[in-house]
């Protein structure tokens, strides 16, 4: 039998809860919603002159970067993009139109939620060997997401305070 903690439930169910959790953001870190909201089309493309990167390619970057994290660790025939390039859109002042910028922020919002859902079912085992990787587990991958996500949320944080766009 499991053990409980005080909450009632087991080990593993208050894990699965922390990582979903942790992979919505905002708790120590600026959550994807609150980084994103109110970036004016004008600035979405435009690179701070001490950053190398634009909002749209931090948003694109995060999208990419997720995308591969959770097909990776759900199906065996996936194919990464090449490093480094397949991971970043081409221009650093490249202005996103704005059906592009939406369906980057859905596809990310998407992707999180299926990431959290993988996470949070029982049938998941965290700890196992992925059959078709080199030792990663879901466990390390969703704590990648995690990660990943916040490093690159703070970049957007001061790529926007550079751009005088962020109200916090």
């Amino acid at each position: 039998m499991a053990k409980r903690n005080n909450a009632g439930t087991s080990g593993e169910q208050a894990l699965r809860q922390h990582l979903v959790e942790l992979l919505e953001g905002g708790h120590a870190h600026v959550n994807f919603d609150k980084a994103i909201k109110g970036i004016p089309a004008a600035l979405r493309g435009r690179a701070p002159r001490a950053l190398p990167y634009s909002p749209w390619q931090l948003l694109e970057h995060l999208r990419i970067a997720q995308s591969d994290i959770l097909e990776f660790s759900r199906d065996p025939a996936h194919q990464s993009p090449k490093w480094p390039e397949g991971y970043w859109p081409a221009a650093a002042n490249a202005r996103p139109s704005e059906s592009a910028w939406r369906k980057s922020v859905a596809d990310f919002r998407r992707d999180l939620k299926a990431m959290q859902a993988l996470v949070a079912n029982p049938a998941t085992d965290l700890f196992a060997r992925i059959p078709w990787g080199d030792g990663q587990t879901i466990l390390r991958e969703a704590l990648l997401v995690v990660d990943h996500n916040a490093y690159h949320l703070g970049e957007l944080v001061v790529a926007r305070r550079l751009l005088g766009a962020w109200g916090g």
